[in-house]
């Protein structure tokens, strides 16, 4: 599936916030025009409101050749009977809800019914996103080729091998940003409880984590290794790695147990 085939049937998407947005937006950039476009969204943003050609909370098409589920868990019951007359057909489920499995969009929309569960994250909107697939047995490899030309505008994308990884996809990746922007507000405190600013401290700290992450992508080496090139014997790196890298107090067991606890609720979620 090309992004010219799904200009000419359609997208659908029901639900269209921050994540929804973000992908659109890569979407329209790569040259999908808004008059391909459903959604269906009860509180649509004003840049929504402002796409010429979008067909907002319209009549939707026959056939579209994809539907992106994008609503948060909690309005799923709710939301997904408005795509009943899509299941079973020739339209491809893609969603990126959290916490919702395969099993209910099949029991909601028909077993026979083509089904791509995704978890993006919102770097999704700076394209520069990661997003883990995985499709159900009525799902082919032709869907997979589409749904990662749809959501490789907006980053990377990987494939699972079993739907039940989606746990600690969300809680690594998923929720990661969100550890990140902890790590870049505790670095830039610390700063400012050593005598910085904290203008300059919450600057330093952002570029510092920006370019590092930039780093470990672009370089040859593992992380591992680009950690122990900038960590000198006994200097000052090595003095605060001392602490970070403590089995029972730094960051191995900290996050053991935050990625854990995030892994542990989406199991929840899915009941």
């Amino acid at each position: 599936m090309t992004l010219d085939e799904i200009a000419r049937r359609g997208l659908v998407m029901l639900g269209c916030g921050k994540m929804g947005s973000a992908m659109l937006e890569g979407w329209l950039a790569q040259g999908l025009p808004p008059s391909s476009v459903w959604i269906l969204d009860p509180n649509p943003s004003d840049w929504l409101k402002g796409l010429d050609g979008l067909h907002l909370n319209d009549t939707l098409p026959d056939d579209p050749a994809i539907a992106l589920v994008a609503v948060k868990p909690q309005m799923m019951g709710d939301a997904l009977p408005r795509l009943a007359a899509l299941g079973g057909g020739a339209t491809l489920i893609l969603t990126v809800a959290a916490g919702t499995p395969i099993a209910a969009y099949e029991a909601a929309l028909g077993a026979g019914t083509r089904v791509i569960r995704a978890m993006p994250n919102t770097p999704a909107a700076i394209g520069r996103g990661i997003t883990a697939i995985i499709g159900n047995a009525m799902a082919s490899e032709a869907d997979l080729r589409g749904a990662e030309t749809l959501l490789s505008a907006v980053g990377q994308v990987v494939r699972l091998d079993d739907e039940a990884q989606m746990d600690a996809v969300t809680a690594v990746s998923g929720s990661g940003p969100a550890y990140v922007f902890h790590l870049i507000e505790t670095l830039a405190a610390a700063g400012t409880a050593e005598g910085l600013p904290p203008e300059l401290a919450m600057r330093l700290a952002m570029a510092t984590v920006a370019g590092a992450g930039a780093l470990a992508e672009a370089a040859d080496e593992d992380p591992a290794q680009l950690r122990v090139n900038v960590t000198s014997p006994q200097g000052t790196t090595a003095a605060a790695l001392g602490v970070l890298m403590d089995e029972d107090t730094g960051f191995p067991a900290l996050l053991r147990r935050a990625v854990k606890a995030a892994a542990d609720r989406s199991r929840e979620l899915r009941g």
